[in-house]
């Protein structure tokens, strides 16, 4: 006869991890970081995924044993650079590009990273997936495309706004929900970069009439406000 002990996480260790498929195992961290961001980290159960996976609640203890450990297992099987590869030319255009881009999933990452808000800060661990998951592929992508643009000479490797331009991009993701109850789209992030990146690092935007919600006034470039565009 089965006990009831037997499901949990200390007998369900003792057992040898059973083999399953790279699929079926992707269909488990799908499982979990969706529950995550519909239900709240603490909401989430081992039970729950199984329920939703069609699978017993023992088979996801001997492969992660807890809770914790399955969802950074999750978060790490995600790790994805999104911005890797931009490389239009122009330290401006790959800042648009990564703009655009970074607009397609902010609003599934930034659900993620509130969702397990309070979760991190008590769990090392589950803090360094996060991070080595959602903020670090991107932030290096970032620095990437700022060397490049130094390389190319279109902005001294000493101009002080470079430091902070991949804090610019990822913090306003993560913060414009807060400040105005909206996700970040590609039409915010575009005249974000427009509006605030470019000007700090000293590079022209482009007019008010080719920006997308149609703003009326130009940004101002390094050598100061221009007119807005007539063509």
């Amino acid at each position: 006869m089965t006990s009831q002990a037997a499901d949990g996480p200390e007998s369900a260790a003792a057992t040898r991890r059973s083999k399953i498929t790279p699929e079926r195992e992707q269909e488990f961290f799908d499982a979990v970081l969706d529950q995550v961001r519909e239900c709240g980290y603490e909401a989430v159960t081992m039970e729950g995924v199984a329920a939703s996976t069609r699978c017993s609640k023992s088979t996801l203890y001997r492969q992660w044993r807890t809770k914790p450990q399955f969802v950074v297992a999750a978060l790490r099987s995600r790790r994805q650079a999104r911005l890797t590869g931009i490389d239009t030319g122009s330290l401006a255009g790959d800042l648009r590009e990564a703009a655009e881009a970074a607009g397609r999933w902010s609003t599934h990452d930034t659900e993620l990273m509130q969702a397990l808000g309070h979760a991190v800060t008590g769990d090392q661990e589950l803090a360094r997936a996060l991070r080595e998951a959602i903020v670090a592929p991107e932030i290096d992508a970032l620095r990437e495309i700022l060397r490049r643009g130094v390389e190319r000479g279109e902005i001294a490797g000493d101009h002080p706004a470079l430091e902070y331009v991949p804090a610019q991009m990822f913090g306003v993701i993560r913060a414009r929900p807060v400040v105005d109850g909206e996700y970040a789209d590609q039409e915010y992030l575009l005249r974000f970069v427009e509006a605030a990146v470019l000007p700090a690092l000293g590079l022209v935007p482009r007019s008010g009439g080719d920006l997308p919600g149609g703003r009326s006034e130009a940004a101002p470039g390094p050598e100061g406000p221009r007119p807005p565009s007539t063509g």
